[in-house]
């Protein structure tokens, strides 16, 4: 009997491992040895194409030292070699030589300033679970005035300004539409982007405290369910009718390209209040990872985040227009007390700014809370990368949270907002009665989502 070994070779001359000398085997072109199957050579073949392109444009040469990031098979490296493009390397974390060593997409394993062009195909900056750091460190290892080239699944307006977003030092040179070789990405979005000289380059409305630069959100805008302009008499029957008709952000465009995913409950109370039993569960996260903060100055409900450490950051304040102690009261309406008192359950909204009881209507506990700038935190804490989702519930402040949001810009940096606005609105216990709790009037919380609207900002009423 005998032993046969089928080698996939490479010559000795050009690697550090080999199974025989060059005087036993004749040199060759290592790429002959490749198994080439069909679903090889029609990949091969889009690739080429792709590349011969690049090169009419004048982003690609054949003496552009390139690379290939996320190239599992190795089916874009053959490409460039194959259309002379010889300097040419693919990084995955798994190696397949000689076409791919091994790399990370977020540790490319290259000087800065290496190549002059850079490819990753096949949506892969999408599944990135860091697209940022894999972003940064494209950019890092190009060199200036180089280009780098990607293609991606989305192809929405907001998608496109998000991915720019993460190339702070890149210009975009076109974006093309073209169709794919795999069933998995049948439609292709070409994004061809060239290296600035120097630095960083500034994000439009970094510091900007308008948001006319999110022209592109208003699209989004146009499509979210029309405002209800009439007053509900039930407007707890109107919130369950009316969230079937929510168009989430997230169901209208593609969210991959965000550095990180942030849900904002400001009031939350308990943890089975909205979060967990309506963000968790409904919201469409495109399968990403949202981490939470739960705003609650309540003290009452403070204890059960303890065990939710990982999920929940738990802000035991109160969202507020500045760093100071406030009042916080506890108000029961007359039907909560009565229900309180008979069954010993349930706590009433907890509120900035206490009323002060009239004719012994209200029971209130009052205490002394930390109140904190919220729109300074959101400054802070996230930049226009990141994809904020804001439910906010605050008992009638936020006719002052959201003027101090667009004073400080911070309403640039919110996504999507669900707002509950308080006003004098007619009361579930008492038949033809409004709540004394709140001064406003229900065209003052219009007037409110519409400013929200106009800005970009996508605001859902909620109840």
């Amino acid at each position: 009997f005998a032993y046969v070994v089928t080698t996939i070779g490479e010559s000795c001359n050009l690697y550090n491992f080999c199974f025989f000398k060059n005087n036993v085997v004749p040199q060759s072109n290592p790429h002959n040895h490749l198994y080439a199957s069909r679903e090889w050579d029609k990949a091969v073949h889009f690739y080429s194409s792709i590349f011969q392109d690049m090169i009419s444009k004048g982003y690609l040469s054949p003496h552009s030292k390139s690379l290939c990031v996320e190239a599992p098979n190795g089916h874009e490296v053959f490409a460039l070699k194959k259309i002379g493009v010889e300097d040419s390397i693919g990084i995955f974390r798994k190696a397949a030589k000689p076409l791919v060593i091994r790399g990370e997409d977020d540790r490319i394993p290259f000087d800065d300033n290496t190549f002059d062009f850079i490819f990753s195909g096949g949506a892969r900056i999408e599944m990135s679970a860091r697209p940022f750091d894999f972003a940064s460190e494209i950019v890092r290892a190009l060199k200036p005035q180089g280009f780098a080239v990607f293609h991606v699944k989305a192809n929405d307006t907001y998608s496109l300004n998000s991915f720019l977003d993460l190339f702070h030092s890149c210009k975009l040179i076109k974006v093309l539409d073209i169709d794919g070789f795999n069933p998995s990405m049948p439609y292709i979005r070409e994004i061809v982007l060239k290296k600035a000289n120097h630095g960083y380059r500034k994000i439009p409305g970094d510091d900007s405290k308008n948001c006319s630069f999110q022209a592109h959100k208003q699209e989004l805008v146009q499509k979210a369910e029309p405002l209800i302009e009439e007053e509900p008499l039930k407007p707890w029957i109107t919130l369950k009718r009316n969230i079937k008709n929510v168009k989430y952000f997230s169901s209208m465009v593609d969210i991959s390209f965000k550095n990180r995913y942030v849900y904002i409950d400001v009031g939350a109370r308990n943890y089975g209040s909205s979060i967990g039993s309506w963000f968790m569960k409904q919201y469409p996260k495109q399968g990403k990872s949202f981490h939470v903060y739960a705003i609650e100055a309540d003290k009452a409900f403070h204890k059960q985040y303890a065990s939710k450490k990982k999920a929940v950051t738990l802000l035991p304040y109160a969202a507020w227009v500045r760093n100071e102690t406030l009042s916080f009261e506890i108000n029961d309406g007359p039907a909560q007390e009565k229900v309180n008192k008979t069954k010993n359950k349930g706590r009433g909204m907890g509120r900035i700014q206490p009323v002060k009881s009239s004719r012994g209507e209200f029971n209130s506990e009052v205490n002394e809370i930390q109140g904190f700038d919220f729109a300074e935190w959101l400054k802070n804490t996230f930049t226009k990368r990141d994809f904020v989702v804001i439910k906010m519930d605050v008992e009638g402040t936020e006719f002052d949270l959201i003027p101090k949001l667009f004073e400080t810009g911070a309403i640039c940096l919110i996504d999507e907002i669900f707002l509950e606005c308080h006003y004098n609105r007619w009361q579930r216990c008492c038949p033809g009665q409004r709540s004394t709790k709140y001064k406003k009037h229900y065209r003052h919380c219009l007037e409110l989502f519409t400013s929200l609207r106009k800005n970009g900002v996508l605001v859902h009423q909620w109840w």
